[in-house]
């Protein structure tokens, strides 16, 4: 198994950092609430854990971990049903945070140090560790892993399918960023193929890392309809796709750039996650489930919802996981109108779809 390298993506697949307005740490409300909607699943598959013969130390991965609030939500979460599980003789508890390099990990480590400080959900009594690097390759010892989380980050591929890329000669999806109902079929198909392959490449890469009896519970954006291009899955693309195109007409930005950016993204149909992970065979299926917000569900509980308000903090949150990717390809002038633009959009428009997540709790044959 080769290792998927690229050496560009991983530069620029970073959220914003900080915590100020446009960073991921302020707007990565619906993040947050997927990872509620995870727990039961969540917790189920660490109460099966314990009930296995556990040995006197076990390790916990968090993959993707970014930064943020969101960022210790599910360790403390299994490090303390593990703590509720075991009592007294708990095993002792190395909990692994892994994110690319560029990520926020200052914010990660004094968030932790707060956590450790306030000894309520027991991660004082943790040792924890920074794992910078692609998740879609190996990243620890064989058979070092027990459990193992990731939430909003395997829809993120590993790099921009290279049909898309390759310059001079690549398939062109006029118009868009990503995939959409006028998208030719060939790039349909080379995103799919992308997902395929990294897919492949993390459950190969964890097969070897997870012990037998191990546990993972994945979290990542899907469908819920064979159809690739449903408005639940595009139709945001397409309103950022539209933004871009203003910025073409305004003389912002050439129509040429544009055509050569596209976003390394993709949202699978469930029952493509179910084959995939069958195909490979190292791992059982115990759950699969579907999680789905509101159109609204980027603003906080008890937050308005009139859709000048749902739209502005879209805009935010689109911008906190895009902004790194679009200033490496266009600069930073554009950002500032960009997102104006695709606000804009949306609140002329009048439709709304749900976001929706796959919950996956596998275990290591």
């Amino acid at each position: 198994m080769a290792e998927i390298q690229n050496s560009e993506a991983p530069k620029i697949l970073t959220m914003n950092q900080g915590i100020g307005d446009q960073s991921y740490a302020t707007n990565s409300i619906s993040q947050s609430k997927y990872q509620s909607g995870s727990r039961p699943l969540l917790r189920r598959a660490i109460a099966a854990l314990c009930a296995a013969d556990l040995p006197s130390a076990i390790a916990v991965a968090d993959l993707g971990c970014s930064s943020g609030p969101n960022a210790l939500f599910a360790i403390s979460e299994i490090v303390g049903v593990i703590r509720g599980c075991c009592g007294g003789e708990a095993p002792e508890l190395t909990v692994f945070l892994n994110d690319l390099a560029e990520n926020d990990f200052n914010s990660v480590f004094r968030g932790l140090s707060n956590e450790k400080n306030g000894g309520s959900s027991g991660m004082d009594e943790c040792f924890v560790a920074g794992v910078p690097g692609s998740f879609y390759g190996r990243l620890f010892a064989s058979n070092s892993l027990h459990f193992v989380h990731s939430s909003s980050s395997l829809h993120w591929l590993s790099q921009v399918p290279e049909e898309l890329s390759e310059k001079g000669k690549g398939i062109r999806n006029k118009g868009k960023i990503f995939i959409s109902k006028t998208s030719p079929s060939e790039v349909i198909e080379a995103y799919y193929g992308q997902f395929k392959k990294d897919f492949s490449c993390f459950l190969k890469s964890r097969s070897k890392e997870v012990v037998c009896g191990g546990r993972m519970v994945l979290t990542f954006r899907g469908r819920r309809q064979p159809d690739p291009c449903p408005d639940e899955t595009c139709l945001l693309w397409d309103y950022l796709g539209l933004a871009f195109q203003a910025l073409v007409h305004e003389g912002l930005i050439e129509e040429e750039k544009v055509e050569s950016y596209n976003t390394p993204y993709y949202e699978p149909y469930v029952e493509d996650v179910r084959r995939e992970i069958e195909e490979e065979g190292s791992f059982k299926i115990e759950n699969l489930e579907i999680i789905a917000l509101a159109w609204d569900g980027v603003n906080r509980d008890g937050e308005s919802t009139e859709r000048s308000k749902t739209t502005q903090q879209m805009a935010k949150a689109i911008q906190a996981v895009n902004e790194c990717m679009i200033r490496a390809h266009f600069g930073g002038d554009i950002i500032e109108p960009l997102f104006k633009r695709f606000e804009e959009i949306m609140v002329a428009d009048t439709r709304e779809v749900e976001h929706v997540s796959l919950v996956v709790s596998l275990l290591r044959k």
